[in-house]
């Protein structure tokens, strides 16, 4: 179910950019391309580029190129923000999440193209592919590969804005081989 790849190349290149700098250890890295082994799927399938709503599929892929970007940034908490339960879902404390990127030097996602929502009872998920890169602070490059599951509360009585609105569930990566 990992659909079409549609790679943030605006915020990601705004994020490398400001994390680059002339050190072999923060050079860009460059992760597989869509299509090759480690990589999200290469479909070539047109997007649309109307405008989306916040509670779309659109809207939840979005919320996954926000959380990436601010990771990026070094923004921990508002990333942390991003997950359920006002971050609790992540379960972490916010200082325990941060802490856990102090180990790279460079934290990069290419996000792809949400599935469609899944219902029930009165809750709606969606899953967006991810790819994560980057490198240690030991120079060592990563790459890992997986999902991002997003949940929201349907539009029932009783349901608060903050329910309504997309946050992350659970991530689910895997480390690929090295090229």
């Amino acid at each position: 179910m990992l659909g079409r790849s549609i790679l943030c190349v605006l915020p990601l290149a705004l994020c490398m950019a400001a994390c680059s700098h002339d050190s072999p250890q923060t050079a860009p890295l460059n992760p597989p391309a869509p299509g090759q082994d480690g990589a999200l799927p290469d479909d070539r399938t047109p997007v649309a580029e109307a405008p989306f709503e916040p509670t779309s599929a659109q809207g939840a892929a979005n919320v996954v190129q926000t959380y990436y970007a601010l990771i990026e940034q070094h923004r921990y908490h508002d990333a942390w923000l991003l997950w359920g339960e006002g971050g609790k879902a992540s379960g972490m404390s916010e200082e325990a999440f941060a802490d856990g990127f102090d180990t790279y030097s460079a934290y990069h996602a290419n996000i792809g193209a949400p599935g469609r929502i899944d219902a029930g009872a009165g809750q709606r998920y969606v899953t967006v592919p991810v790819q994560v890169y980057g490198r240690t602070r030991d120079g060592e490059d990563f790459n890992f590969l997986g999902e991002v599951v997003l949940h929201r509360t349907a539009d029932i009585d009783g349901a608060t804005a903050e329910q309504k609105t997309w946050h992350i569930r659970n991530i689910n990566v895997t480390q690929q081989p090295a090229r």
